[in-house]
């Protein structure tokens, strides 16, 4: 749902980067799962609120600057059944983590490891050993997200 950016002020207080269309999107939860590579630690949400154009939040027992800035870089997740439920063909950034990508040929071009939001689009960062791919996350590059089978369809040459 967003990373933890670097401290605000003085209190404890953290920038969050949000991976959601709205900046305030992380606020309606009270509890979130703050951590990385699948170890987390809850945090109950004290406060927050849009500074600078991003989100800033107090989280309870953050209290200084020392205590924030060991958050900085941590994933913020939330659980899945707390999301709000999907209309057909939408799909959470974070269901597409490890899925497998293949192109039109059927080639496959490796595991998404994330996703990036560039400002002009989102970009799947795939993996296949030690070559990484940016692919654009757009029509008509992006064909077809099949959740089920954990299969993103891209057009997108293998030798790219």
């Amino acid at each position: 749902m967003g990373r933890i950016g670097t401290p605000f002020g003085v209190k404890g207080w953290v920038r969050v980067h949000t991976y959601s269309e709205s900046l305030d999107s992380l606020s309606h939860y009270a509890e979130w799962g703050l951590g990385k590579e699948g170890q987390y630690q809850r945090y109950r949400l004290v406060d927050w609120q849009v500074q600078g154009g991003g989100l800033v939040a107090s989280l309870e027992g953050v209290t200084d600057r020392s205590q924030a800035e060991l958050l900085r870089g941590f994933e913020v997740v939330v659980p899945h059944r707390e999301l709000p439920a999907l209309e057909p063909g939408e799909f959470y950034w974070s269901d597409l983590v490890g899925m497998s990508v293949l192109n039109s040929a059927g080639e496959t071009l490796g595991i998404v490891k994330e996703l990036l939001e560039t400002g002009a689009h989102p970009v799947l960062v795939v993996r296949s050993g030690e070559r990484e791919r940016l692919i654009p996350f757009v029509s008509p590059l992006l064909q077809e997200v099949r959740l089920a089978e954990g299969v993103i369809q891209v057009d997108w040459g293998l030798d790219y």
